[in-house]
């Protein structure tokens, strides 16, 4: 059967030596693996392989079946082509580290409408960012992610309950035993980040390169908490380097 559905290119691997599969979030399935024949070489073919470039957004018409792990695309086209994110040294980096956060977290073939909404919106929202937006836009990104996640940090920051319990998701009072924790300048950041509630609002918020590091690095410990099998981020390096 053919469904019509939106979907956000996650990753694709070469299969033989014409052929990908491509990991796609999907707004009716959730994540999906789809065999896409010939794009490789076959310039005829009514599936091009542009199509499916990590953090592409598309409308597809695709056959599932709920028995096979590998789906197949009828068709398939932009939904929203940017006009940036490819082209942009600084937002392509936000790009790859938002899409490789989403390879980690997203692993049931589970539909949420919510959820693909947001990622789709905050995909075209970063398109469309100023550069101040875009500096803070993966701790933004990375922070309200969570809310979909069943685990979030709880927006309970005040000058009795400074810092930032990773495991617990909580501001609190005093320094907890373990290590996982944030404070200072990083703590009150995330706070902030935690009050934007669109993106635009983030990049009015100053952070300097440090705290900007800090933070990410306190969210990926978050991540690591709280996701199992998370492991590291290969684009944090690159990401941290480029908007330095």
């Amino acid at each position: 059967m053919v469904f019509h559905s939106k979907g956000i290119v996650l990753r694709t691997v070469p299969y033989g030596e014409t052929s990908i599969i491509a990991l796609i979030y999907t707004e009716l399935f959730g994540i999906q693996s789809y065999l896409i024949n010939g794009v490789r070489t076959n310039k005829k073919s009514a599936l091009k392989g542009n199509l499916f470039q990590p953090a592409a957004l598309l409308d597809m018409e695709v056959y599932h079946n709920e028995l096979k792990n590998l789906q197949r695309i009828k068709e398939a086209k932009w939904h929203y082509l940017y006009q940036q994110v490819f082209f942009n040294i600084y937002k392509n980096a936000v790009a790859v580290f938002m899409t490789e956060l989403l390879q980690k977290v997203l692993k049931q073939p589970e539909t949420n409408a919510d959820l693909y909404n947001f990622i789709e919106d905050a995909y075209i929202q970063l398109d469309q960012a100023d550069a101040k937006t875009t500096s803070n836009y993966p701790a933004f990104f990375a922070l309200h992610l969570t809310e979909f996640l069943g685990s979030r940090i709880q927006d309970n920051y005040t000058a009795i309950t400074p810092i930032l319990d990773l495991q617990e998701g909580r501001f609190i009072q005093e320094t907890p035993a373990h290590y996982f924790y944030s404070e200072g300048e990083t703590a009150h950041a995330i706070s902030l980040l935690l009050k934007a509630l669109q993106p635009h609002e983030a990049g009015d918020i100053i952070l300097n390169n440090i705290t900007r590091r800090q933070v990410l690095d306190a969210l990926m410990q978050f991540y690591i908490l709280h996701v199992n099998d998370f492991g590291t981020m290969r684009s944090l390096p690159v990401l941290k380097e480029v908007l330095a």
